[in-house]
C-alpha cells in the first residue's frame, strides 16, 4: 500500500487507536477514522457514548474525518450468544477472541471499504510478516502484545490489516501522544467484556443466564460452603469463594479447582500448588490455523512449539497431536496451572502466531477421588434458580 492511499482507523477513544493514526498520518496516507458502537443496552455502566466523544476530540486534534457506524446486532449475534453458550454449558469463554474475528476484522473491513479503502488498521499491539502479510507475528512490547487475541482473524482481513503499533512499546505510544498534544494521552487502558466494558460481572452475568446455589466441596469431598452459582467461577479462581478460615485447614487460601454442571458442584483447593489446579496434557475443540496447517499435523506427527493458555501466560514448550474430530492433544514439557476450557489455546512457532482452539479439557497431575458428602443450603437461602431476565 503507498502513501498517500485512503485507509481507515478503528478509533475507540482510546490513545493506542488514536496514535496508531497519527503514525499513519506521518506516513502519508489519508486516514479515515470510524467509531463502532457494538453494545446498547441503556444501562450506566454502558461508556458507548463518552467513547464517541473522546474519539471525536481525538480526531479533532488530529485534523482527520470520523465516521460512526453501529453493529450491536451483529455483535449480539456473532460473539454475544457464542459467549452466554459457553456460560450456559459450565465453561469460561473469551469473547474477545470472536470480537476481533466476527468485528473488528470482519465488518469493520467491509464497511472501510465502502467508505473508498482497501485496507484497516487498528490500535492493536502485534505485527504482520511473510511475503503474503498473512503471517501474524508477536509485537516488539511483550507485555502488551495482543496476538492471542488475534489467532483467529481471517487471514485475508489479516493481510489487508496495518498495525501501526507494533513496533513500538506502550511508553513510546503514550510519549508520541503528549509531543502530539492528544488530549487523551493519559488515558487509562480499557478493560472488561469486548465493547461491554467493566462492570459489576455478576449483576450483568445474572441478567442473562440462570443460576442456581449449590455444593461447594473440597477434593476429598468434604463440604465447605455454598456457591452462588457455578457461572460465577473460573478454575483457578481464588477471590469470591466465600470460605475463609476452617478449623483443620492448613491456612492456605481457597482456588477453584473444577465444576460439575451434573450436580451443579463447585470443586475447592488449598493452596496454589495442589495438583489438581496443574495439568501437563489438554484437549481443544477444533483447531483453527493462522496461515496453513502445519505439514507435521497433516501428516500425522507431533508438532513441537510452544503455547499459551490465557493471555499474558508465557509461552510453554509443548507437544501437539490432531484428534481425528480436527482438535489437537497438547502435551507440555512441565505442567500448566490452571487451564479452564471455553479459554483459548494458542500457538507459537517462536515471534510467529500459528493459530489456536478452544480449550475443551484438561489432565490434572492427579484425581479427585473423594465421594461429595451432603451439603445442605445454609438456612434462609434462596436455592430456587434465578431466571434469566434477558434471554437471548
Amino acid at each position: 500500500m503507498s502513501a498517500g492511499s485512503r485507509i481507515v482507523v478503528g478509533v475507540s477513544g482510546g490513545v493506542d487507536s488514536s496514535v496508531a493514526a497519527l503514525c499513519l498520518l506521518r506516513a502519508g496516507f489519508e486516514v479515515h477514522a470510524l467509531h463502532m458502537t457494538n453494545w446498547e443496552d441503556g444501562d450506566s455502566y454502558c461508556s458507548a457514548a463518552a467513547d464517541y466523544q473522546t474519539a471525536r476530540r481525538a480526531c479533532d486534534e488530529l485534523g482527520i474525518p470520523l465516521h460512526r457506524v453501529n453493529f450491536s446486532a451483529e455483535y449480539r449475534e456473532q460473539v454475544f450468544a457464542d459467549f452466554l453458550r459457553e456460560y450456559r454449558a459450565g465453561r469460561t469463554p473469551n469473547p474477545d477472541v470472536l470480537c476481533n474475528r466476527h468485528i473488528k476484522f470482519g465488518h469493520f473491513l467491509d464497511y472501510a471499504e465502502r467508505l473508498g479503502a482497501r485496507e484497516i488498521a487498528t490500535g492493536h499491539y502485534a505485527r504482520r510478516g511473510g511475503p503474503d502479510g498473512q503471517r501474524l507475528l508477536i509485537a516488539a512490547d511483550r507485555q502488551k502484545d495482543q496476538s492471542y487475541f488475534l489467532h483467529a482473524v481471517d487471514r485475508h482481513a489479516l493481510s489487508r490489516t496495518l498495525f501501526p503499533l507494533g513496533d513500538l512499546t506502550k511508553a513510546q505510544v503514550r510519549r508520541l501522544a503528549v509531543q502530539a498534544g492528544l488530549s487523551n494521552h493519559a488515558r487509562p487502558d480499557s478493560t472488561g467484556i469486548c465493547f461491554i466494558g467493566e462492570r459489576p460481572f455478576r449483576e450483568f452475568l445474572a441478567r442473562y443466564v440462570e443460576t442456581a446455589p449449590g455444593p461447594v466441596v473440597t477434593a476429598d469431598g468434604d463440604c465447605v460452603g455454598q456457591h452462588g452459582g457455578l457461572p460465577f467461577y473460573t478454575l483457578g479462581q481464588r477471590s469470591g469463594t466465600g470460605i475463609g478460615g476452617r478449623a483443620g485447614s492448613t491456612g492456605l487460601p481457597w482456588y477453584v479447582a473444577g465444576k460439575e454442571p451434573a450436580t451443579n458442584t463447585l470443586i475447592v483447593v488449598q493452596g496454589r500448588d495442589n495438583p489438581l489446579l496443574w495439568s501437563r496434557q489438554l484437549e481443544t475443540e477444533t483447531a483453527r490455523w493462522m496461515f496453513a496447517e502445519p505439514t507435521a499435523i497433516t501428516t500425522g506427527l507431533p508438532l513441537y512449539c510452544e503455547a499459551r493458555i490465557r493471555h499474558r501466560h508465557a509461552p510453554a514448550p509443548c507437544q501437539v497431536s490432531a484428534r481425528p474430530d480436527g482438535g489437537l492433544i497438547v502435551q507440555f514439557a512441565q505442567p500448566q496451572w490452571a487451564p479452564s476450557p471455553g479459554q483459548y489455546l494458542v500457538l507459537y512457532d517462536g515471534d510467529e502466531c500459528l493459530g489456536g482452539a478452544v480449550i475443551r479439557s484438561f489432565t490434572p497431575e492427579t484425581s479427585r477421588t473423594g465421594a461429595i458428602s451432603a451439603c445442605p443450603a445454609p438456612a434462609g437461602a434462596d436455592t430456587a434458580a434465578g431466571p434469566a431476565a434477558y434471554p437471548l
